[in-house]
């Protein structure tokens, strides 16, 4: 029989924020690549954000029916943003440094190299409890 009191909330582990450094393009005064802290999403964020990135699209074939479908890249790009404690991606002074509005853009614009963004890309997703990343399942989706 369990203890319902082992699954209090005041017994629940919580995660902690990490780092990682995600360019190599930005170097503190030692010449090592900027540590960018990175926090854990809940499981309620991660669902406004699939929410936010999936649309009804229309299913081929089935007038008047429609299935969802989920922006993938919309998706990996906001709960990467969503992750992201430090920079502070929202900060007004740092998008107008690097000509953007929003916090996905100055994403994009900080980390330029494609390989780079992936790499962070995965370690947010594996980070946040997501043991194979998007990448992943789209490349086994292929084969």
């Amino acid at each position: 029989m369990s203890n319902l009191s082992l699954f209090l909330k005041k017994n629940k582990k919580v995660k902690e924020n990490t780092t990682f450094p995600a360019t190599k393009s930005l170097l503190d005064e030692t010449g090592k690549p900027l540590e960018w802290q990175i926090k854990p999403l809940t499981t309620k964020e991660n669902e406004t954000i699939r929410e936010a990135c999936t649309m009804e699209v229309p299913v081929k074939g089935k007038p008047n029916m429609f299935r969802p479908k989920l922006n993938t890249s919309d998706y990996l790009s906001k709960m990467m943003v969503a992750s992201i404690a430090e920079p502070n991606l929202y900060d007004a002074d740092l998008q107008d440094s690097y000509g953007v509005k929003t916090p996905d853009d100055l994403l994009k614009e900080i980390i330029d190299d494609p390989g780079e963004y992936n790499d962070l890309a995965s370690f947010i997703q594996k980070f946040n409890g997501f043991n194979t990343t998007l990448d992943d399942k789209v490349e086994e989706a292929k084969n």
